[in-house]
């Protein structure tokens, strides 16, 4: 536990003792002395007087504004957060034929996650921002960064990426190096563990206030799998660093795991928090069940008032249906070098888990230019939806209300007591086939909405009652696009809504909610879904 020094400090309200150069090495415990005497030797402890700052860095870029056009002033941009390379200790594929496919699947952005490791840490840093930057300059119409899948202290798996830094690497070596769990043994679930992930997370705030970083984010990986994260987990996150912890996967990736959709365990073990009850553990029309449950985790945190964004991503190991194969290597081969051998191709096409990023699952953000930065805005702003199988092609949100500029995703009005919001939602319907050689149908899209009722008064309440469906719109006709309208007349209260869409082939029975993904998972195709991020209303 860091101590708060007796002594004034000149570091930013937040910053952990051993990256506050006020506090005295004899104040320090031995494991946070270890961390400053690290974080010195790699240049990220500056000096003071010369204007440098706590981590070292530039100014900070503002982030960008939205811009008064609606949806459609926007660049809607596909991508994925989460993939693995030979990097990693699970993965298998170069970054080149990681890029690669996923321009040859329509992406237009991509994060490269491996996993925290020792020797991830050791070797693979460096070695994986070199063929990154070869990547780049082969493919400038591909925006690639270098991330971490980070093994959270006291939780599980969540990506983080940097932008805009000067010693992005040492950035990325150093947090990877202080807070993994697997390289601290901090992964347990315990208080000392879950207060770890909070000192990382105002670890990464304060590069950010500090200008190390131009923008940082963190999104939690597959966060039902095994259950550890408690309500209180993604509220404690969101709000120790509402910047950088923004949201989580709300479908995750292995859509084609023969097991389970996702390789969701379905069944609580003793690492769980215990307030989880049986049907939280299995997707929903292969998303998360904090998403798939109408009223559930989701909308309990968005009744809040306060944004918490989903994504969809491949989470990429193995490609289903490649002949790509791993060759022969010695068992300690990714211990010694951080990296394992370039795949071969084997000439047989395989069973796997995993599809290609973008060939199944995607997320689209509506960026205001073509850059990275921009990207990550919209990222942090929730102007995004995903899709699953290439259910739709596009989708425009937009919320208008009196003496208010349009609104889409992720976005705000502010109204008058009794005043009308009009939505219109554009569709974009599926015009070619998918890679499992079929053209989508969009059956239906439901609009729900939920009451903002502010701060929740039980940190680890998962349930949100008023949260209803108001509306499903039905496609009609042959035509390409889709237009529905709604209006919330009469508004008196705060709320928000959100949109989803199926293809109809599969829900619950007796009802429309999305089934509950609890046996053999024989083809993901034919249970496809899309979900927007929220507008929230409020009143002046």
């Amino acid at each position: 536990m860091c101590r708060t020094p007796a002594h004034p400090s000149s570091a930013p309200e937040g910053t952990a003792a051993f990256a506050d150069l006020s506090v005295p090495e004899k104040e320090l415990s031995p494991a946070d002395l270890s961390r400053r005497r690290f974080l010195l030797n790699s240049g990220l402890l500056g000096i003071g007087a010369l204007g440098v700052t706590a981590l070292g860095g530039l100014a900070a870029r503002p982030a960008a504004a939205t811009g008064a056009g609606g949806s459609r002033a926007l660049h809607w941009m596909a991508g994925d957060h989460h993939v693995h390379t030979q990097y990693s200790y699970d993965g298998m594929y170069t970054i080149e034929q990681q890029a690669a496919g996923a321009l040859r699947h329509g992406l237009d952005w991509l994060v490269i996650t491996d996993h925290g490791h020792a020797a991830h840490e050791k070797f693979a840093v460096e070695a994986t921002y070199a063929d990154i930057v070869v990547s780049r300059a082969k493919h400038p119409e591909l925006l690639l960064w270098q991330g971490l899948e980070w093994n959270v202290p006291g939780g599980e798996h969540a990506t983080v990426f940097f932008d805009g830094a000067r010693d992005e690497i040492q950035l990325l070596r150093a947090f990877e190096r202080l807070f993994d769990s697997r390289i601290n043994g901090t992964g347990a679930s315990s208080p000392e563990n879950e207060a770890k992930a909070l000192e990382a997370l105002a670890w990464l705030d304060t590069a950010l206030r500090t200008g190390a970083a131009s923008s940082a984010l963190f999104l939690i990986n597959h966060v039902m799998r095994r259950g550890r994260y408690a309500p209180r987990d993604l509220r404690a996150y969101r709000d120790k660093a509402p910047d950088i912890a923004v949201g989580m996967e709300g479908a995750p990736g292995a859509q084609n795991e023969p097991r389970a959709r996702g390789d969701f365990n379905n069944t609580a073990d003793a690492s769980s928090w215990p307030g989880w009850r049986p049907e939280h553990y299995p997707t929903y029309g292969g998303f998360d069940s904090m998403t798939g449950i109408l009223g559930g985790m989701w909308d309990s945190l968005l009744a809040e008032g306060k944004g918490w964004w989903i994504t969809a991503n491949s989470d990429g190991h193995f490609y289903n249906g490649d002949t790509t194969v791993e060759p022969s290597r010695p068992a300690d081969w990714y211990d010694q070098h951080g990296r394992y051998p370039d795949p071969v191709d084997g000439g047989v096409p395989q069973r796997h888990a995993d599809f290609w990023p973008g060939q199944f699952s995607r997320t689209v953000v509506g960026a205001t230019s073509r850059s990275y930065g921009a990207v990550m805005e919209a990222i942090k702003a929730g102007r995004s939806w995903v899709s699953m199988g290439g259910l739709v092609d596009g989708l425009h949100v937009d919320a208008h209300a009196p003496g208010n500029a349009p609104a889409t995703l992720g976005g705000r009005l502010s109204v008058r007591r009794g005043d009308t919001v009009t939505l219109t939602v554009s569709v974009d319907l599926a015009g070619r086939p998918n890679a499992n050689e079929e053209i989508p149908r969009l059956a239906r899209l439901d609009l729900i909405r939920g009451a903002i009722t502010g701060p929740a008064a039980d940190p680890d309440v998962f349930t949100a009652p008023d949260v209803q469906v108001v509306e499903s719109f039905t496609p009609r006709g042959r035509g390409r696009v889709a237009e529905f309208h709604y209006r919330f007349r009469d508004v008196r209260e705060p709320f928000y809504f959100r949109l989803r869409g199926t293809d109809g082939r599969r829900s619950a029975p007796g009802g429309m909610e999305p089934a509950a993904d609890t046996g053999r998972n024989e083809s993901p195709w034919s249970d496809l879904w899309c979900y927007t991020n929220p507008v929230f209303v409020e009143l002046t």
